[in-house]
């Protein structure tokens, strides 16, 4: 047992750092432009656009990581993002936002990708952000397809093989599982550890506190900032 839970506690750890380096990564590349778009096309403030991209990201991977492991290994990942994560989208994401915000009936399952965990988590966010659950739904369908299309190009750049340790590594398929527990621990400081806390640091909770790039002040808990993409 005292093995087992030494075994878990790495495990977190590791998914921790695989995940943060992956948002990281997105928010300096394209958190300014995708908060902007996203806040333009949903009617809500720039920096409740942020703070979803680090909510709506794992889910996707968490996502990806199941059909992976319940529905042939690599290469089923790699059918779905040849189907739905053109890389090419990141050279037009205005377009691309815009185009998925004109969706009449957007489907936060993504079409069995997430399940019936992604309309829990449309309904948390809902509430978690004050928007309607319309709203949230119509994030979920607009990131999806962006998110998708950063994992592309990081599969072109490593290859199948380096995007399957990426999911192994970064991504949880539990998430899916306790969308509700994930919500509720890691949004209200819940535990360090497991999905939960995984999520609560990756928003974090440093309130009021400046960008260190641009020098935008905060307008809320979030971990990167709207203007710059910067890590806070």
């Amino acid at each position: 047992m005292k093995v087992y839970l030494r075994s878990q506690s790495f495990n977190v750890k590791v998914v921790k750092n695989v995940m943060t380096d992956f948002l990281e990564e997105f928010m300096r590349s394209y958190g300014p432009e995708v908060s902007k778009q996203l806040s333009s096309n949903l009617g809500v403030r720039q920096d409740v656009a942020a703070q979803m991209i680090p909510v709506i990201a794992p889910l996707v991977l968490g996502g990806l990581k199941r059909q992976m492991v319940q529905q042939g290994g690599a290469p089923r990942v790699d059918h779905i993002l040849d189907k739905y994560g053109s890389s090419s989208v990141l050279n037009n994401i205005g377009g691309t936002l815009s185009s998925q915000a004109r969706i009449a009936n957007p489907d936060p399952r993504l079409g069995g990708l997430l399940g019936e965990s992604g309309v829990q988590a449309a309904n948390l966010m809902s509430k978690k952000f004050g928007i309607d659950s319309g709203t949230a739904m119509k994030a979920i369908v607009m990131l999806a397809p962006i998110i998708l299309g950063f994992l592309t190009s990081r599969r072109d750049g490593t290859g199948s093989s380096g995007l399957a340790s990426l999911l192994n590594q970064g991504a949880n398929d539990s998430i899916l599982d306790d969308v509700a527990g994930l919500f509720l621990d890691g949004l209200t400081g819940g535990g360090p550890t497991g999905v939960g806390g995984i999520l609560g640091s990756l928003l974090g909770g440093l309130t009021g506190s400046n960008c260190r790039r641009c020098g935008r002040k905060r307008e809320s808990d979030f971990k990167y900032c709207p203007e710059c993409g910067n890590k806070v």
